[in-house]
């Protein structure tokens, strides 16, 4: 990828990393601003991630700063940009978009940096985003194109129809969608989610993604939504979309999947609504006979949060998974539950051969970086650790 951008460019983006690592939140903060004066673009992104924390404002800041540090060896990013091209993929982000965010951040740098920001500098920016963003619009490309021509597939945004909802505890409700038009639906890989675009009367659009919580059948998909405290989609969903409700939904994406073919031990490990994908992937393995030794392990608060628990053991019983559920205080009348508090790091290594599984693992920004890391620390290759995480994840990848 580095091979586009000239050897001057090069050495101008290395020279601003000292100031993208004093500046770079300035920076990000100033783009945001910049870019969402225009509320078609700002409709875009999730604004729940643009709250008080700066979460995505942190993400981008270290996203900008590890793109120059590997100006040279951008290969070396290859998953990052496989992630944010599903994310695109997902949100619906179009070629035409891209030079709204290249003024945005290009204003944003001579903003901040003032005298600093020369025309050289500038010229080489500007160089440099383009360069990688032609690198995502080719393979968002693809990825639309193949999302269009697989049976059942579509472009843009779908009507589905709530049929069914089911609550699976005190906080996640599951959503079965069938296709209005009664056509068939693309098959899913099992980890992949779907983006939603929930237009309300009198309300600013919202996008969100939900893991579809399912094994793929041809005919609709199944989401499970836990209730955010102050979620203005995740309640809504709870308090409304009842059977009959119409939602815009994009083809599925997402690059924490399940292979086809496996030939080393499973372990998926989840914390809260972090098991929707598990369910799909566990599912799927029970589908298809998986010869490989699965080991489900999920942590939630108690019985009253924790979903699809039987759903869960009856996976189990036909595959002869390992199944170990850790509650982390528990209620008097809690059952199903093999363990008392958060699932040990030493325990996960003890009891999983950590010599040659794949890990997949989904939770809370904290969960993930507490085993991403400590897998990685355990001797666990990191082609071997799969996680997925819905939201910046600012100081995660930094870790």
């Amino acid at each position: 990828m580095a091979e586009a951008l000239s050897r001057k460019t090069i050495e101008i983006v290395k020279a601003t990393v000292p100031a993208l690592e004093a500046k770079g939140e300035e920076i990000t903060q100033r783009m945001y601003e910049r870019l969402f004066r225009d509320a078609e673009i700002r409709a875009l992104f999730n604004q729940s991630h643009h709250g008080e924390t700066g979460s995505q404002t942190k993400a981008l800041a270290n996203a900008v700063l590890a793109y120059a540090r590997n100006i040279e060896t951008l290969g070396v990013l290859g998953s990052t940009v496989e992630r944010i091209a599903q994310k695109h993929v997902g949100l619906q982000i179009l070629p035409e978009h891209y030079p709204y965010v290249a003024d945005a951040l290009l204003g944003a740098i001579g903003d901040v940096l003032g005298d600093a920001a020369t025309d050289g500098v500038m010229a080489a920016w500007g160089e440099a985003y383009w360069a990688l963003a032609n690198i995502l619009m080719a393979r968002e490309k693809v990825l639309y194109d193949d999302s269009a021509q697989m049976p059942g597939g579509w472009t843009g945004w779908r009507d589905f129809v709530v049929e069914d909802r089911k609550k699976e505890s005190d906080v996640i409700t599951s959503f079965l969608l069938r296709p209005a038009d009664g056509g068939p639906v693309a098959a899913h890989l099992p980890g992949q989610y779907l983006t939603f675009l929930i237009e309300r009367p009198g309300e600013v659009s919202q996008r969100r993604n939900y893991s579809i919580s399912t094994a793929s059948n041809g005919e609709g998909y199944r989401i499970s939504v836990k209730r955010e405290p102050g979620g203005v989609v995740s309640g809504w969903l709870h308090d409304s979309a009842m059977p009959g409700t119409k939602l815009k939904v994009a083809p599925p994406a997402g690059e924490f999947v399940l292979p086809e073919k496996l030939s080393r031990p499973v372990v998926l490990l989840s914390g809260g609504v972090g098991l929707t994908p598990m369910v799909a992937m566990f599912e799927t393995l029970a589908a298809h006979s998986s010869p490989t030794a699965i080991h489900y392990i999920h942590g939630a608060l108690d019985g009253s949060v924790h979903a699809m628990g039987e759903h869960v053991r009856e996976l189990a019983e036909q595959t002869g998974a390992k199944v170990d559920i850790f509650y982390e205080r528990p209620r008097p009348e809690d059952e199903g539950y093999e363990a008392t508090g958060q699932i040990p790091l030493d325990w996960l290594v003890e009891k999983t051969p950590t010599h040659e599984a794949d890990y997949f693992i989904c939770g809370p920004k904290a969960f993930l970086k507490k085993f991403v890391t400590g897998l990685e620390m355990a001797g666990v290759a990191q082609d071997r650790i799969h996680y997925e995480y819905f939201g910046p994840a600012d100081d995660l990848m930094a870790a």
